[in-house]
């Protein structure tokens, strides 16, 4: 069986018997031991009492004189923005109720810690599956996107990734190439997956340096259908199947849902009647048909028609997914 995002905290998590993941002492250790919470040399000595109580105690409570002891002003604040996450974590049955509760109740909760939280959800989604396509379309899920798009073929890199290979100047790096845009894209063998080479992602997961080819109906674009069929499946117990389509035909258009902030607008524009110039309309890098196994999922007034879901990009040619459209804005008969 292949390991993927080990880094994440996945082992640390407990299960419930329907399978959500459920908060540990562990799981919490890990969060006091990042950066901005570990103790520096110059740490002050309640600084460093603090951090040593909860790691020995990590559920404890922690008063504001506590906090207000520490003589750095960035640790303070770090201290309170981790405790508020802390309490919102433990207030939530389980990590997946807890995600949806970010966007029902509309709690502050950094982006970073939001963005962890879909990877270790992704994670428990796509364990037992040993497909590397699907693992790096997952991806797309919590971590932001550079899209390329050449002779028709929509290439996808991770943003961070692409930034960090093109400040160092690294010479035939995939990275630098899709960076610059205007440029021949080169394949560099292994760089892009595909059917033939998905095996290689399970060696270099946490690198995140693998290109998506999201082109239509190609192995990347069939893989993250695959994952949002399963993102659905968790979270609301529907069974559902995704396909790539070229256009949404009118007649069958009655309900829609956007992956990112581009296409949310796109397809809302273009739904009431409005006009979208040819330039922008080009940022549209994939639309998808979701078909439900059980019509009575669905609300009765669009029980048996397909959702359509939409993918773009921004004009700066990056993509940013928020898959939590795809728990609060499907029109189910019921939630999860």
């Amino acid at each position: 069986m292949n390991t993927l995002w080990v880094d994440c905290g996945y082992g640390l998590l407990a299960h419930t018997a329907d399978g959500r993941l459920v908060v540990t002492d562990d799981y919490l250790r890990a969060y006091y031991a990042r950066p901005e919470l570990a103790p520096l040399p110059e740490s002050c000595a309640k600084e460093r009492a603090l951090h040593q109580a909860l790691l020995e105690a990590p559920r404890r409570e922690v008063d504001a004189a506590e906090i207000a002891g520490i003589a750095d002003e960035d640790a303070r604040e770090n201290y309170r923005v981790m405790l508020r996450f802390r309490s919102q974590l433990l207030a939530a049955d389980t990590l997946e109720a807890f995600y949806a509760g970010i966007f029902q109740h509309d709690v502050g909760v950094p982006p970073l810690f939001i963005h962890q939280t879909v990877q270790v959800v992704l994670r428990n989604v796509l364990d037992g599956v040993d497909d590397g396509l699907e693992a790096r379309a997952a991806e797309l899920f919590f971590r932001k996107q550079r899209v390329s798009v050449k002779d028709g073929a929509i290439m996808l890199a991770d943003d961070e990734t692409v930034e960090m290979h093109a400040a160092s100047g690294a010479p035939g790096n995939i990275g630098r190439l899709l960076k610059e845009v205007q440029a021949p894209l080169r394949t560099v063998e292994l760089d892009v997956l595909d059917d033939r080479n998905a095996a290689e992602y399970w060696k270099r997961d946490e690198r995140h340096d693998t290109v998506l080819d999201l082109s239509y109906a190609r192995s990347g674009s069939l893989a993250l259908c695959r994952v949002l069929a399963r993102w659905v499946a968790h979270f609301h117990g529907v069974a559902v199947t995704v396909t790539p389509v070229r256009e949404i035909p009118d007649e069958e258009w009655v309900w829609h849902v956007g992956l990112d902030a581009e296409a949310t607008a796109m397809l809302n524009e273009i739904y009431n009647g409005g006009e979208i110039e040819e330039e922008r309309m080009k940022r549209i890098i994939g639309l998808f048909r979701m078909d439900f196994s059980d019509a009575s999922a669905l609300r009765s007034e669009v029980a048996g028609a397909p959702v359509f879901l939409g993918l773009a990009m921004t004009a700066d040619g990056t993509l940013r997914m928020k898959p939590q459209n795809l728990l609060m804005n499907l029109p189910l008969a019921r939630r999860a």
